[in-house]
């Protein structure tokens, strides 16, 4: 009997649109920050079943700690994170219940099986804690079994951020600090209810980063009101001498629910780069900055020495194990999905009763180690063909055929290697892949090594 050869099911969302300029139309808009493949159904787990869950060890080959900080003092017009005003009393009772949680974690077998690799402590905005806070916070973290290099990065803004804080946080082990700068041009950053000016904005960063003592990180984004080709060309060049480690370019992208998004329903936002402006904006971005010495970590982010690492956006793109914790927190324990209320009067209640906070866990996701193998290489912009299974690699290929095809990626032997234009869409090129694979599901053999490839680890590449 001859095996019946299924012709695979194409979208234009899957292959991005055949166009002679790729890089500004092979998709409509670039509409979420990262892409997953759903499925996963909810699981209910009880009391007794996730406090057992603390008393077995970890079985995971990589892992990082994720700590979340949801307060801020100002909304920002692109924002749709806000969730609590940085008032100091709210904030330093939540920081006391936050350590003393991390802390009783920190004794139980799950934590203390393997070690830490990376710790990142986001929000909001974490720098806005009081310096006693952060102490607190640090010492909290240390009891946690860290590697000897262990990333342990504290985000936040710049304002507020004074020598105190970052003496403070020097001495608590942090090693690396991630700030949102999004634009340093005032008259852009005013519009976008941003602190601080472009003087303050630079002589701050020159003062962090002349002695070297930690890797600073600065983000940047293109596309914000009022930021035309002229003002984007002097961010990056401002960034470029500003001293810092590494720079992460991002996109606008509208989300519901933003102040951003309540002035364009008035008509009162102005004007505003389209997608075909964002992706010139994109390409210069990268063009300068490693035409400057700069070298590409992943398709949005940017290191000059080695120091820059970015290990745990690294290893958050992989599927490393990440125990969240914090109202609001979400990520992974034993292989199944967790995220935590944003309630905070609901998040203390649980805590003071020594209960699982709110939220929702998922079952756990059969094909978790190919899609980490193949979101993380996609996100640094390269994927060696040959780490994947035969038959997994020859259903997905004409689907790279088509790439190829569009202008967003090379296949060169066994490597696909994403274009400027394929990185610039890389997060549609992960949703693409991931509707390849639900419309165009795998079965025998394939299916079998896409959810256990053999000796995937979690790399910077694959």
């Amino acid at each position: 009997m001859v095996a019946t050869v299924m012709t695979p099911l194409f979208t234009p969302t899957m292959t991005g649109l055949a166009t002679p300029d790729p890089l500004a139309f092979a998709f409509t808009a670039k509409t979420s920050a990262h892409a997953s493949r759903g499925g996963a159904g909810p699981l209910m787990l009880d009391e007794a079943g996730w406090q057992a869950w603390w008393q077995q060890p970890s079985q995971a080959e990589a892992r990082a700690l994720y700590i979340h900080v949801p307060f801020c003092r100002k909304r920002c017009s692109f924002c749709n994170f806000f969730e609590n005003g940085a008032n100091p009393a709210r904030m330093s009772r939540y920081m006391a219940a936050l350590c003393d949680q991390l802390s009783r974690a920190a004794k139980t077998p799950l934590v203390q099986s393997k070690p830490f690799s990376a710790v990142y402590v986001g929000g909001g905005t974490p720098t806005d804690m009081a310096a006693d806070d952060l102490a607190r916070l640090a010492e909290a973290i240390r009891r946690f079994p860290l590697a000897a290099d262990a990333e342990i990065t504290l985000e936040g803004r710049l304002n507020g951020f004074d020598d105190e804080k970052w003496q403070t946080a020097l001495a608590g082990g942090f090693n690396r600090f991630s700030f949102g700068v999004q634009s340093f041009n005032t008259e852009v950053r005013q519009q976008a209810a941003r602190f601080d000016d472009r003087e303050t904005l630079l002589a701050r960063l020159g003062e962090l980063t002349r002695d070297d003592a930690a890797v600073i990180v600065a983000d940047l984004i293109f596309g914000l009101p009022g930021q035309d080709d002229a003002l984007w060309r002097q961010d990056i060049a401002d960034v470029m001498t500003s001293g810092v480690h590494g720079v992460d370019l991002y996109q606008l992208i509208p989300m519901q629910g933003t102040n951003l998004d309540r002035a364009q329903e008035k008509g009162r936002l102005g004007w505003s780069a389209d997608g075909q402006q964002r992706a010139a904006m994109y390409a210069y971005g990268a063009h300068t900055l490693e035409q400057g010495g700069w070298q590409r970590l992943s398709c949005s982010h940017w290191r000059q020495g080695e120091a820059e690492q970015s290990r745990y956006n690294q290893m958050a793109k992989w599927g490393a194990e990440i125990l969240p914790f914090g109202a609001g927190a979400g990520c992974n324990i034993h292989g199944h999905g967790l995220m935590y209320g944003r309630d905070l009067a609901a998040w203390h209640e649980a805590l003071a009763a020594g209960l699982r906070a709110p939220g929702m866990v998922m079952r756990p996701n059969p094909s978790a180690s190919m899609d980490g193998l193949l979101r993380g290489g996609l996100d640094t912009g390269w994927l060696a063909l040959g780490r994947l299974p035969s038959p997994v690699r020859a259903h997905l290929l004409p689907l790279f055929e088509r790439w190829q095809q569009h202008g967003l990626a090379e296949l060169t032997g066994e490597t696909l290697a994403l274009t400027l234009a394929g990185r610039f869409w890389n997060v549609n090129l992960q949703a693409g892949l991931f509707e390849y694979l639900q419309s165009n599901p795998m079965g025998g053999e394939a299916a079998t090594l896409a959810a256990h490839p053999g000796g995937a680890r979690h790399h910077s590449r694959v």
